[in-house]
Protein backbone atom coordinates (compact mmCIF):
# COMPACT_ATOMS: atom_id res chain seq x y z
CA UNK A 1 0.00 0.00 0.00
CA UNK A 2 1.46 3.13 -0.90
CA UNK A 3 1.31 6.37 1.66
CA UNK A 4 -0.89 9.07 0.53
CA UNK A 5 1.81 11.58 0.70
CA UNK A 6 3.80 9.76 -1.73
CA UNK A 7 4.08 11.52 -5.13
CA UNK A 8 4.46 10.32 -8.34
CA UNK A 9 6.45 12.61 -10.50
CA UNK A 10 5.22 12.67 -14.13
CA UNK A 11 8.32 12.29 -16.77
CA UNK A 12 8.63 15.66 -18.35
CA UNK A 13 8.93 15.51 -22.25
CA UNK A 14 8.99 19.09 -24.82
CA UNK A 15 8.81 18.64 -28.55
CA UNK A 16 8.70 21.28 -30.23
CA UNK A 17 8.09 21.54 -34.23
CA UNK A 18 9.21 24.53 -36.63
CA UNK A 19 8.73 26.86 -33.25
CA UNK A 20 4.80 26.47 -34.26
CA UNK A 21 3.83 23.49 -32.28
CA UNK A 22 4.85 22.57 -29.11
CA UNK A 23 3.60 19.48 -27.24
CA UNK A 24 4.17 19.00 -23.15
CA UNK A 25 3.98 15.85 -21.15
CA UNK A 26 4.68 16.11 -16.88
CA UNK A 27 2.22 19.21 -16.50
CA UNK A 28 0.45 18.98 -13.60
CA UNK A 29 -1.63 22.49 -13.81
CA UNK A 30 -1.73 25.58 -15.96
CA UNK A 31 -1.80 29.11 -14.06
CA UNK A 32 -2.39 31.44 -16.98
CA UNK A 33 -2.56 31.93 -20.25
CA UNK A 34 -3.29 34.91 -23.14
CA UNK A 35 -2.22 35.13 -26.50
CA UNK A 36 1.15 35.70 -25.55
CA UNK A 37 2.39 33.89 -22.44
CA UNK A 38 1.04 30.68 -21.31
CA UNK A 39 2.28 29.62 -17.37
CA UNK A 40 2.36 26.06 -17.05
CA UNK A 41 3.69 23.91 -13.78
CA UNK A 42 5.94 20.80 -14.33
CA UNK A 43 7.57 18.72 -11.65
CA UNK A 44 10.77 20.20 -12.66
CA UNK A 45 9.53 23.54 -12.26
CA UNK A 46 7.18 26.38 -13.60
CA UNK A 47 7.17 26.93 -17.31
CA UNK A 48 6.49 29.91 -19.27
CA UNK A 49 5.96 29.94 -23.21
CA UNK A 50 6.18 33.17 -24.86
CA UNK A 51 5.35 34.29 -28.15
CA UNK A 52 2.14 35.54 -30.64
CA UNK A 53 -1.46 33.84 -31.41
CA UNK A 54 -0.27 31.15 -28.96
CA UNK A 55 -3.45 28.89 -28.54
CA UNK A 56 -3.53 26.03 -26.30
CA UNK A 57 -5.07 23.27 -28.90
CA UNK A 58 -5.62 20.69 -25.73
CA UNK A 59 -4.87 20.54 -22.32
CA UNK A 60 -5.17 16.84 -20.30
CA UNK A 61 -4.07 17.35 -16.68
CA UNK A 62 -5.12 13.71 -15.45
CA UNK A 63 -2.33 12.81 -18.28
CA UNK A 64 0.17 15.62 -17.94
CA UNK A 65 -0.05 16.46 -21.57
CA UNK A 66 -0.53 20.28 -22.84
CA UNK A 67 -0.23 20.80 -26.50
CA UNK A 68 0.52 24.68 -28.13
CA UNK A 69 0.28 26.35 -31.21
CA UNK A 70 1.05 29.99 -32.17
CA UNK A 71 4.29 31.76 -32.86
CA UNK A 72 6.42 30.51 -30.46
CA UNK A 73 9.26 32.71 -29.07
CA UNK A 74 10.92 31.31 -25.92
CA UNK A 75 10.56 28.73 -23.21
CA UNK A 76 11.78 29.59 -19.83
CA UNK A 77 11.82 27.08 -16.15
CA UNK A 78 11.47 29.17 -12.78
CA UNK A 79 12.28 26.56 -10.05
CA UNK A 80 9.00 27.86 -8.03
CA UNK A 81 5.83 25.50 -7.60
CA UNK A 82 1.96 26.70 -7.29
CA UNK A 83 1.21 26.66 -3.71
CA UNK A 84 -2.51 25.89 -3.71
CA UNK A 85 -3.34 24.95 -7.34
CA UNK A 86 -3.32 27.58 -10.43
CA UNK A 87 -6.08 28.55 -12.79
CA UNK A 88 -7.49 24.75 -13.99
CA UNK A 89 -7.04 23.32 -10.96
CA UNK A 90 -9.43 25.84 -9.14
CA UNK A 91 -12.16 25.66 -12.15
CA UNK A 92 -12.44 22.09 -12.06
CA UNK A 93 -12.64 21.56 -8.09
Amino acid sequence: MTDSKDKIILPHNVIMKDRGELSLSGVTDVDSFDENTIIAYTDYGELTITGTELHISSLNIDKGELSVDGRISQLSYADRQPDKGGFFSKVFR
